[in-house]
């Protein structure tokens, strides 16, 4: 992993307001805390644990009493608390500099969300994209202002690349897909290899052969967040590149051949716009 060290490389954050999902737990909470000693001047995160979020709001207020915390109660597996949880961030907020879009989940039994997707097809993806299609008129407002900085930063994983090949199989997208195997001005970044709960619903053997093929690749926990602190916070808009894949930390990722299937992309954007229309126009908003 490149020398990177969040404490001196991260500037000054003073004024921004900073949007982390997933934030009450693991990576999204290591973010947090990392971010926040740099001062900036709101930090918002969702999550699901109103417990684990009173704990995270009790350290910022006093590690860090000259930025304001707020968290956001949302269920990232269904649509319409996403699009409750826009508004309320929308009615709190006059500018947006950074969003980082941490929340994900793995591993799961086959299921559905609350809207009939594929849980982790719903998640993972069309929970972010609805959050970010709701907030990225005040963040496009933000980028007009002096000396603005605005970034979106997508968490991801080298295991997409454990995909169907060919790339995404629309029709499967309101399935369960119980038939799959074991692995089913922004940037990607992948977060690296850490210990986590993600895991934690696999038998033995599927966990033992995570714990084999990353054998040698752990990283140490102080390192869990730097991908995204510098995607977030750090990185040259000059030297990276929009919709970039990188992994820890700040190293252009390759990426599978079906990542450059503009075809392939233009059918997940329309299936994308389709789907959230309903939560996306004037009146729903």
């Amino acid at each position: 992993m490149p020398k990177y060290d969040p404490q001196k490389d991260i500037p000054d954050l003073s004024g921004k307001v900073i949007l982390v999902t997933g934030g009450t737990a693991g990576l999204g909470e290591k973010t947090i805390l990392t971010l926040a000693t740099h001062s900036p001047s709101h930090i918002l995160f969702t999550g699901r644990s109103a417990a684990r979020a009173e704990t995270l709001t009790n350290t910022l207020h006093s590690q860090f009493p000259t930025t304001t915390s707020t968290f956001i109660a949302t269920d990232l597996a269904s649509l319409p608390p996403i699009q409750a949880s826009a508004k309320r961030i929308l009615a709190l907020l006059t500018k947006l500099d950074i969003l980082i879009c941490n929340t994900g989940i793995t591993a799961l039994p086959p299921g559905l969300t609350a809207d009939g997707y594929e849980m982790q097809s719903g998640t993972n993806i069309l929970s972010h994209a609805l959050l970010i299609k709701l907030l990225l008129p005040l963040m496009l407002t933000t980028a007009k202002q002096p000396n603005a900085d605005v970034r979106i930063v997508l968490l991801t994983s080298e295991g997409y690349a454990f995909h169907p090949s060919g790339g995404t199989v629309f029709r499967d997208l309101k399935t369960s897909q119980s038939g799959i195997g074991l692995l089913g001005p922004w940037q990607r970044v992948h977060q690296g290899v850490f210990k986590t709960g993600l895991v934690g619903d696999l038998g033995w053997g599927q966990r033992a052969f995570i714990a084999v093929t990353n054998a040698g690749r752990f990283g140490d926990e102080k390192e869990m967040s730097s991908n995204a602190c510098w995607g977030g916070a750090t990185s040259s808009r000059e030297a990276t590149e929009n919709g970039g894949f990188y992994t820890p930390v700040g190293v252009r990722g390759k990426r599978a051949r079906e990542n450059e299937n503009m075809e392939l992309a233009r059918k997940l954007w329309e299936f994308t716009e389709r789907e959230l229309a309903a939560f996306t126009t004037e009146t729903s908003v």
